[in-house]
């Protein structure tokens, strides 16, 4: 199993979602978070005076996922996250040992299911 994270613009999260949809993915977190990277801050007008918001709005979007399916699901990402732009965002891929979903006590595959 792997976890796959990837920090996205929230302009293409309706896209992205549809798309994890096809691929058979139906539980993720998403959390809205705020970064700092090559996109340059926007200006933003508040009482009447300019100012840089030195911070990017992203979204986070984490799931657990059976090994066969990290290479689709990282080309559906690629494919819709993409604007083509700095700041489209980041895939990060981590090893997970062990699923254990607490209501049934499953463990492994069954458990992200």
């Amino acid at each position: 199993m792997k976890k796959i994270e990837t920090i996205i613009r929230p302009s293409v999260f309706a896209d992205v979602r549809q798309a994890l949809a096809l691929e058979g993915i139906d539980g993720l977190s998403v959390t809205e978070i705020a970064g700092i990277g090559k996109q340059e801050g926007r200006v933003g007008l508040f009482r009447g005076n300019a100012y840089t918001m030195e911070f990017s709005p992203k979204l986070k979007l984490e799931m657990v996922v059976d090994d066969h399916k990290v290479e689709d699901i990282i080309q559906a990402l690629l494919e819709y996250a993409s604007t083509g732009q700095v700041g489209d965002g980041k895939i990060f891929i981590f090893p997970v040992e062990e699923a254990i979903r607490i209501r049934t006590k499953e463990r492994g595959t069954v458990a992200i299911g």
